[in-house]
């Protein structure tokens, strides 16, 4: 039952960003150019013929009516046919020059609309046929960086965020980038997210109350569903995981043990590092083994995927660590790997 105080997301119209955007653009300048272009000759044409003297302000009007063709009367009084020839190519040229300004303006407007349409339900098409992905509920800071270390090992995500102009913004880092823009807290949000078939949520806005909300949300919707939370209070935190949340990360918690294990134990504190920072060195990763996996032996996995060092094995509750080339896998058992950023690929494809 959606919660009376729960808002419709708003969604802001973006910045238009399209490839004939600019190209469109540039014929708007051009015919504005030539508008003046036509409406100068015209002044000083005007204004110098030898019929009968002119005013600058005639001569301007004269070509304003001209180019524009009301038919006003003449200002400027026609009587050779050179005048009369002058001021027919004025007005051709002028209201040709008006017909390819309106013709631009009009497909500019046309052309960011429709961009934005198509975008859109490009997106949505994608997002619909994404299975295992991972929910990004706020992509601020914290959600950038939990991006980028989606993105480094090849996980498919959907980003929600309340500012699409921010979302926006980091297209450039993230070229791929599947968003949607509103309240992730919504029930319509995540669904369109299609959080039935996702792996989990990351609810990593900057307010513990939203951060609370998509928590409740997400587990009404998918009771199955990982639910990774940020919450920075620490008298937060126990509320979030009763709301249904796995684990529970606090920055300022977390951040003051670092800074401690930095003091006392600094390699240990370098080694985690290297996996959590380097794109091209090592990851700690775990895979679940599933009846489809062609399951060996410890030993064999180890020739099938020489790049995985095998840290533990974990049956039930129980971790193994470091276990013996003799051990043989089975269904449900979860593998903990340390290998580079691409060696997950290389270890499902050694066990498929």
């Amino acid at each position: 039952m959606r919660s009376p105080l729960r808002r419709t997301p708003r969604r802001a119209r973006p910045p238009m960003r399209a490839t004939q955007l600019p190209r469109i653009r540039k014929r708007i300048y051009v015919a504005w150019l030539l508008l003046l272009l036509m409406q100068l000759l015209g002044t000083i044409g005007f204004y110098i013929m030898d019929n009968a003297p002119a005013s600058l302000s005639d001569a301007f009007y004269m070509t304003l009516i001209t180019i524009t063709t009301v038919g006003y009367g003449e200002a400027v009084e026609l009587k050779s046919i050179g005048e009369r020839l002058f001021a027919g190519l004025i007005a051709i040229a002028g209201f040709g020059t008006l017909t390819f300004l309106f013709t631009s303006l009009a497909a500019f407007f046309l052309e960011a609309d429709l961009d934005y349409t198509l975008r859109r339900r490009r997106m949505e098409k994608a997002i619909k046929k994404l299975k295992g992905h991972y929910i990004l509920c706020g992509f601020g800071r914290v959600g950038r960086n939990v991006a980028h270390e989606l993105v480094h090992t090849k996980r498919q995500f959907v980003a929600i965020d309340m500012d699409e102009h921010q979302l926006l913004a980091q297209l450039e880092h993230f070229p791929e980038l599947l968003y949607l823009n509103g309240d992730a807290s919504d029930d319509d949000l995540l669904l369109a997210a299609d959080i039935a078939d996702a792996a989990g949520v990351f609810a990593v806005t900057g307010d513990d109350s939203r951060n609370l909300m998509i928590t409740i949300t997400a587990r009404q919707l998918n009771p199955d569903i990982r639910i990774v939370a940020r919450c920075h209070e620490i008298r937060n935190v126990a509320k979030v995981k009763k709301a249904g949340a796995d684990v529970v990360i606090s920055p300022d918690f977390t951040g003051g043990m670092r800074i401690a294990s930095s003091m006392i134990r600094p390699h240990v504190v370098n080694f985690l590092d290297e996996m959590l920072r380097s794109e091209q060195k090592i990851r700690l990763e775990e895979l679940r083994l599933e009846e489809q996996h062609q399951l060996c032996s410890i030993g064999e996995l180890r020739a099938r995927c020489p790049g995985c060092v095998i840290v533990a094995l974990k049956s039930g509750e129980d971790f193994q660590f470091n276990p013996g080339d003799e051990l043989m896998l089975s269904p449900g058992q979860v593998l903990i790997v340390m290998l580079p950023p691409q060696g997950r690929s290389e270890l499902q494809a050694a066990l498929s």
